[in-house]
């Protein structure tokens, strides 16, 4: 699933996308309009048109004389002004986003125009020629004029509600990148602090350090942003070699991965973060060292991470300030990117902390995780046989 992130003023790093996981807007400019070709956008226009049927028939008519022939002929023809200037704003849009908005609202309000005006005046064409009668041009003057009335009204409404959600999602993305950049030093100072103590100890090790941790902060100085979960994996496994080599066979490591899950999105150094609390309040204070256990899997349309670490005896509280920080950093950055959409504890049982994360799937992530799993079992089948 690719994640578009548009550049900007806003400089969004998540991004809203329809259930195709497409967007009509340009990918280097800021949005003018909503996306028009979304099923929901669609959906909203033709309840609006609907109900601005009603009210001109309960104007016309009234309650008493309410005609539902009379409603049914002008939800059509305004059906018929909707649709068709949907879709020319939908395929504007691209366009409108690399104009000033004085110009891409005067070409949005044009374009209605004209649609407006060619449906109209068809549908006047037609009722002369059924009623053979004259062409009533002041009754065209008239329904342009209020269909311009509120083609400027929904305009005007779906403009502001764009740049509210661009806002939104400008500070949003500050929001992340602030949480992302606390994440940093706290890792370069425990990884220079493992440096420090290998450098007099084993020089080949200490140099092997400095270079994965190039290749780490290559990965953490990168953009916030939602990422593949092998390359978080990758990340994740990296960082533990780097511990490894400060710790030696005391640190020890399981992963549980469910197939199929390799290109499901979520957020970038967000394994890390969490296997370093393990590793550091958790194997680092054993002098017997332990086992960090990670099970990744999916069900019921989300992500499941569970990581599973001992703690000594002797620890009254399972996690230092440090450790709650880190954790709290956690939970916002989750928040900032799923709302309360996602699920997120960590709690002491007996002598292991645990720490539980439910990130929900994406639409398309969850159809080609199981179009895999048929593919696989189809596979199997076919080996078994």
């Amino acid at each position: 699933m690719s994640f578009p992130r548009p550049a900007g003023i806003i400089s969004q790093k998540i991004r809203k996308t329809d259930s195709s996981g497409k967007d009509s807007a340009s990918r280097g400019a800021l949005p003018f309009l909503p996306d028009l070709c979304s099923v929901t956008s669609l959906a909203a226009l033709v309840l609006m048109g609907e109900l601005l049927a009603l009210v001109l028939v309960l104007a016309l008519d009234g309650l008493r004389e309410f005609s539902w022939q009379r409603l049914g002929l002008v939800s059509l023809v305004i059906q018929w002004v909707i649709l068709p200037s949907a879709a020319v704003l939908c395929h504007l849009r691209p366009h409108l986003a690399k104009l000033s908005h004085k110009c891409a609202g005067a070409i949005s309000f044009s374009a209605v125009l004209a649609v407006l005006g060619i449906v109209m005046g068809m549908q006047r064409y037609l009722r002369a020629l059924l009623l053979q009668a004259g062409f009533d041009w002041w009754g065209l003057a008239s329904d342009c004029l209020l269909g311009a009335i509120c083609a400027g009204v929904v305009l005007r409404y779906a403009y502001l509600q764009q740049q509210l959600y661009n806002q939104q999602q400008a500070e949003l993305g500050a929001r992340i990148e602030a949480l992302q950049s606390r994440i940093r030093p706290h890792f370069l100072f425990n990884s220079m602090n493992s440096l420090a103590s290998l450098i007099a100890v084993d020089p080949d090790r200490a140099e092997r350090l400095v270079e994965d941790l190039c290749a780490m902060f290559r990965a953490s100085l990168a953009d916030p942003k939602l990422v593949p979960l092998q390359q978080e994996i990758n990340l994740a496994q990296r960082y533990l070699e780097i511990e490894a080599l400060r710790l030696g066979e005391r640190l020890k490591q399981q992963w549980q991965l469910e197939q199929g899950l390799e290109e499901i999105q979520l957020p970038s150094m967000l394994l890390q973060p969490l296997l370093e609390n393990a590793v550091l309040h958790g194997v680092a204070q054993l002098r017997e060292g332990g086992t960090i256990t990670v099970n990744l899997a999916a069900k019921d349309g989300a992500l499941k991470i569970s990581i599973d670490n001992p703690l000594p005896r002797e620890t009254v509280r399972p996690s230092s300030e440090g450790n709650g920080m880190a954790m709290e950093n956690i939970r916002q950055r989750l928040a900032a990117y799923y709302g309360d959409r996602f699920k997120f504890t960590a709690y002491r049982e007996g002598g292991h902390y645990r720490v539980a994360v439910q990130l929900p799937l994406f639409p398309r992530e969850a159809a080609r995780r199981d179009i895999k799993a048929a593919a696989n079992s189809t596979r199997q089948a076919e080996v078994m046989e």
